[in-house]
């Protein structure tokens, strides 16, 4: 067995209640492993899309002093962190293709080379005692080269999660790295603020920035041997992107999870944004245990969805009332909680209805598909705002234009696309049944069998 394997003891008998099967099937069962350093390449996963979280809103919280600094436009400051959208949604479709042909490895040290690359030239180009007129060019060019390692970072999640873990684990692992994105984000909107109050201090918050970038792709480099594990922790991952991208368009279920899911809109700002990303992690983290355990990943994204349409409908209502924080602050909480905690149970969802499309594949053109409608929607509810004198208070901010149209729009395509979901959305899991035929040579769909045959063998 190899060093760091984790299987049944040696001499382990098998109990009675285990369902009967033939010899070769079980032996089957018992020869798929899982490995240790799984664990390291889960971390410089989420360390990896978390610095890359934190290079793309690097100027955002600090927008005024930055553009003293790069002596340019608060637009032109917006447009550092807008190149990520740009340039995400055109080579995406090169990432899907190299994670599920090229593989994890290389794809994820290329990412990693990129984002360190990106940090680099950013701080390089910034000497502060020399005021260069290619300043603000030189930082694009570093957004740009991060911007370009996000695909081939955010999209990795679920294809790690069937490579290297177990199924009763593969759901709670996609939360964890999917989750280091948002982390990120957090972190950045706490950074930078705290570590930037005059324009002098800039070139500091680049460095900080870029550091832990280097450090992240020496562990890439060097600590990731391999794509995949010498021996796959589940029969799906031996057959792991085996089918083209063009069945998704003949799979129903997996279209309406593309437009309802991908219907995303943009985060909140400010303390908004904070509670959001918090609360979503914490729900994100107990909805992953929970699928891992109960692999019911239709009825928790459709509940969470029916919730988080709730949230925000309520969100649009109270956010609009003057003196009302509390209240605010308490809806961006709960549609955090419900709705920000979806987006790694279905990511896997997709990945169960699609099979055997490579993972890369399936949730990657969700992240297209979310790209491509929050522009779509950022636009349309940004030319329905008004200006505040012609509306009442609102209660995030001092904003010079009143969000009350564009709001209830927001909770209207929300609830619509929730609607839609829970009620045309019906699908099987395919990669649990093709692990279970796999193992047992059976077709019936009985997805606790192969966890709870696993279980009786370690007790």
């Amino acid at each position: 067995m190899e060093d760091g394997a984790e299987a049944p003891p040696e001499g382990q008998t098998v109990p009675s209640n285990v369902p009967k099967t033939p010899n070769e099937e079980l032996k089957k069962l018992l020869s798929f492993k899982v490995y240790k350093r799984r664990w390291f390449v889960l971390l410089v996963l989420c360390l990896l899309n978390c610095s890359n979280a934190t290079l793309w809103l690097t100027f955002a919280p600090v927008a005024d002093v930055s553009a003293k600094y790069l002596n340019v436009t608060l637009e032109e400051i917006d447009w550092l962190s807008l190149v990520y959208m740009v340039v995400a949604i055109p080579l995406s479709f090169g990432t899907t293709w190299m994670l599920d042909t090229l593989g994890l490895r290389i794809t994820l040290i290329l990412g990693a080379w990129l984002n360190m690359f990106g940090g680099l030239v950013r701080f390089f180009g910034e000497p502060a005692e020399l005021q260069f007129t290619i300043k603000y060019p030189t930082v694009m060019l570093g957004q740009t080269l991060g911007a370009i390692a996000q695909p081939l970072i955010i999209f990795t999640p679920t294809k790690l999660a069937a490579l290297w873990f177990p199924d009763h684990q593969r759901a709670t692992a996609n939360m964890i790295a999917s989750m280091s994105n948002p982390l990120g984000i957090l972190l950045a909107n706490i950074i930078s603020p705290m570590m930037v109050k005059t324009p002098t201090q800039i070139p500091t918050l680049l460095i900080a920035y870029a550091g832990p970038a280097c450090f992240i792709c020496f562990l890439a480099t060097v600590g990731i041997r391999s794509s995949s594990p010498p021996t796959p922790p589940s029969a799906s991952a031996e057959s792991s992107g085996s089918e083209p991208f063009v069945q998704l368009l003949r799979n129903k279920a997996y279209l309406i999870l593309l437009l309802c899911f991908g219907s995303g809109i943009a985060d909140f700002a400010g303390i908004c944004g904070a509670l959001f990303i918090v609360f979503g992690i914490v729900g994100a983290g107990a909805l992953g245990l929970y699928v891992d355990k109960t692999k019911k990943f239709t009825e928790a994204t459709k509940i969470n969805m029916c919730f988080a349409a709730l949230s925000c409908i309520a969100f649009s209502v109270v956010s609009l009332m003057p003196h009302q924080k509390v209240a605010v602050a308490a809806v961006c909480s709960l549609f955090g909680f419900f709705g920000f905690s979806i987006y790694s149970v279905a990511m896997e969802l997709s990945v169960e209805c699609s099979y055997p499309v490579g993972e890369a594949t399936s949730a990657g053109l969700i992240f297209i598909s979310g790209q491509v409608q929050s522009i779509l929607y950022m636009t349309l509810l940004q030319a329905l705002t008004k200006r505040l004198a012609d509306s009442p208070l609102s209660t995030c901010g001092g904003v010079v234009l009143s969000w009350k149209v564009p709001m209830l729009v927001m909770a209207g395509l929300f609830s619509f696309f929730t609607c839609c979901f829970v009620i045309f959305f019906h699908t099987r899991y395919r990669r649990m049944e093709a692990e279970e035929q796999a193992t047992y040579g059976t077709k019936e769909s009985s997805v606790s069998t192969v966890s709870e045959s696993v279980a009786s063998v370690e007790k």
